[in-house]
């Protein structure tokens, strides 16, 4: 099982402080300061906010940012705009790349610690994961129809205010090969969710 990852996003605090710099008020910069990553396994998200993947655009400075309408399945971002929750700035979110994000190599059917960092945190309803399905296409983007919609791993808060940094405990799924991992924080008090895909394989 792959070692967790402690992460600062760099990026946004070079931004505020040359925003506070420049003498302009920080309101511009708020988008910077909201919402939640996460980080293991790391996200498409971190990996392009710590220069692991490029081409990213500005999803590079805001890893936490991947906040679209919540109620997935039945609701929430549009077939092909899920990992970047529906917001056309993070589209290189739901960039397949044909195939090449780098995955994280992980054992089928183990316990495995999925770790979030929130940089804002909001009442929760529940955190849930979802994982492709056997077969589906890593060069298409991620669609309904890619995934098992019953979540593997499913965290209930109740409205409560999660801390800032995260721990969920579960068992994986009995998977082979290349899959994508989808995180939904659902939030409790607004419309909406965030949404996180990390690339994962299972091995042979």
């Amino acid at each position: 099982m792959p070692g967790k990852l402690a992460f600062v996003p760099r990026r946004t605090t070079l931004l505020l402080a040359a925003v506070a710099g420049l003498g302009l008020p920080l309101l511009s910069a708020a988008p910077a300061l909201a919402h939640g990553y996460t980080t293991a396994p790391p996200s498409r998200a971190l990996l392009c906010s710590e220069d692991v993947v490029t081409d990213c655009g500005p999803i590079q400075w805001e890893p936490q940012s991947t906040e679209g309408p919540k109620g997935f399945p039945d609701a929430g971002p549009a077939d092909g705009t899920i990992c970047a929750a529906g917001d056309s700035r993070w589209a290189p979110l739901d960039d397949p790349r044909g195939g090449t994000w780098p995955a994280v190599s992980l054992t089928p059917g183990a316990s495995f610690t999925f770790t979030w960092t929130l940089t804002a945190a909001h009442a929760t309803t529940s955190f849930r994961y979802f994982v492709t399905r056997d077969g589906w296409d890593p060069t298409q983007p991620l669609t309904r129809d890619q995934l098992d919609l019953t979540p593997f791993l499913e965290v209930d808060y109740g409205g409560r205010i999660p801390p800032y940094s995260i721990a969920h405990t579960g068992t994986l799924p009995v998977k082979h090969g290349r899959h994508m991992i989808l995180a939904v924080w659902t939030i409790a008090d607004t419309g909406n969710a965030f949404y996180q895909c990390s690339d994962v394989d299972f091995g042979a």
